[in-house]
């Protein structure tokens, strides 16, 4: 529906005050950072105490010191002076107290379990306190956006007011965001005066850049062998990866919902999983080559652990099949004690990628004697059958904390975090030794030893609580006159990752 009014107004704004960008949907709660809007990238109208580089290096934002008292349970931030929102009205500590205290209420995505208060000692001077030593308690400094104490309220996800480098003209949901640069930004200004975030369809966004009426577009694997006349091709390496998720337990009922799965819940099966997929086929028939295999959910990051990677072997996970008492019926589908080894791999009908992942993953997973049947959904159809079918999920983040929220025991069930109901009391006890190390790069064995410790852990040479499949390349379409400088290596693909680095995005063309 966009949208060929939105789309031909569009056609000006080569110029180089405007930009127009079609890089991904809107999301589904608006711009509102205490409901996870900017957790996967720029939050544009909001500013954060911490952000990172392009090479993921640790940066000043609205915090200009902070510090960790001895216990670990106090931290002290220092906030730099000068700073409104922009509706004019000054930034104080009040505001970022406010900010992380109506953050722990709201629950949900955001790890403020262990905050006990959070309060403002001066204008510039804001005291955390903890329950307990936290080490990714610090990852809030990097993703949650400030908000206004005095105006915070109901409507401010379709309103935000920050003290970011952008400030909202207008929302059309389902079609288009405007947005203006802030002239109050404290820090460096963006080049461009106003960015409109075009919401269309792969389809329309392609066309819409043939014809010049885009300045950027994003593009799933299966499109990115476009050649597209005016623009180049920007091919971002990310932690985006695609697994897909365990039911760990057998049929039954917790908190009055229906879990388990039959099929899932034995270990074998889910470690022949693991061993029969073929990642590197993965790769190059449903990421059309722009990605590369993936074995857990943090590969490359320091947390994770390489030695928890398997190799491609459909001997051996026939073998553990026959050995577990998975025979081979007449219709070449495994079968014990009158049980099938078949499932359902969800997947959302709007994802082309995940859908030909889930395709291709049953395919293979025919030669092992199992029968996956792909079923395309919507997100709220997924919510009701996740604790039961395996789905083909996407995460991928900068912090540790994600890996914690997917296998942790405590987070079972909990939004779509551990949809399988992971629960391990050895995993659990790696991820609270790492959680109360002195510092985040301290922690890094403990979390390494959560993967695999050398006799047991959450990956697939252990307990196998998911099958992780391919992480992505991150592939846009840029004009030639779009200068977007350094690029990070990119988190999960909602909330425009791409933007991460806006504000050095310059117009190279007279």
């Amino acid at each position: 529906m966009i949208v060929s009014g939105v789309l031909a107004a569009a056609v000006p704004a080569a110029a180089k005050s405007e930009l127009i960008l079609a890089i991904g949907g809107e999301p589904d709660t608006g711009y509102d950072p205490l409901l996870g809007w900017g957790r996967y990238g720029h939050p544009l109208f909001q500013s954060t105490l911490l952000k990172r580089d392009a090479a993921l290096e640790t940066v000043p934002d609205l915090a200009s010191a902070r510090s960790l008292s001895d216990d670990r349970l106090v931290w002290t931030v220092t906030l730099r002076p000068g700073v409104t929102f922009s509706d004019g009205t000054p930034l104080s500590a009040e505001d970022v107290a406010f900010t992380f205290n109506e953050a722990a209420k709201a629950g949900g995505v955001l790890d403020l379990t262990v905050m006990d208060s959070a309060e403002a000692i001066d204008d510039l001077t804001v005291e955390i306190r903890l329950k307990r030593p936290w080490v990714t308690f610090s990852e809030n400094f990097y993703s949650l956006g400030i908000v206004p104490s005095d105006s915070y309220g109901p409507g401010y996800a379709r309103n935000p007011v920050g003290s970011g480098p952008f400030k909202m003209v207008s929302w059309t949901e389902g079609e288009q965001l405007i947005v203006e640069a802030n002239p109050d930004y404290y820090g460096r200004k963006p080049e461009f005066e106003r960015l409109t975030f075009v919401f269309s369809g792969e389809d329309t966004s392609l066309a819409a850049a043939r014809t010049g009426q885009v300045d950027m577009i994003s593009v799933p694997a299966l499109m990115a062998d476009d050649d597209i006349d005016g623009f180049r091709k920007v091919i971002v390496p990310s932690v985006d990866n695609r697994g897909l998720s365990f039911p760990m337990t057998a049929p039954g009922a917790v908190n009055g919902e229906t879990v388990g799965n039959d099929v899932t819940s034995d270990l074998a099966i889910r470690r022949a999983v693991n061993l029969g997929v073929d990642r590197e086929q993965l790769v190059e028939v449903a990421l059309n080559g722009y990605g590369r295999p993936a074995y857990g959910p943090a590969d490359g990051l320091p947390w994770s652990n390489p030695d928890a990677a398997v190799a491609h072997d459909p001997d051996g996970a026939r073998a553990l099949l026959d050995e577990a008492g998975w025979a081979v019926g007449d219709d070449g589908i495994r079968v014990r004690d009158g049980v099938k080894a078949a499932f359902d791999i969800y997947y959302p009908a709007s994802d082309s990628v995940r859908q030909a992942l889930a395709v291709v993953t049953a395919e293979q997973l025919k030669s092992l004697g199992i029968a996956a049947r792909p079923m395309g959904a919507t997100w709220e159809q997924i919510g009701r059958v996740d604790h039961q079918q395996p789905v083909m999920f996407g995460w991928g983040s900068h912090s540790p904390l994600e890996v914690y929220s997917l296998y942790n025991s405590a987070w079972g069930g909990i939004e779509f975090y551990n949809p399988g109901y992971f629960s391990d009391e050895t995993v659990d006890a790696h991820f609270a030794d790492a959680q109360q190390s002195a510092s985040l790069e301290a922690s890094y064995p403990d979390w390494q030893a959560a993967e695999w410790d050398g006799q047991t852990g959450f990956s697939a040479r252990g307990l196998a609580g998911w099958a992780w499949l391919v992480n992505l390349d991150h592939v846009y379409f840029a004009t030639d006159c779009l200068d977007i400088g350094d690029t990070q290596v990119e988190p999960h693909g909602h909330g425009w990752p791409i933007t991460a680095m806006i504000e050095q995005w310059k117009w190279t063309c007279e």
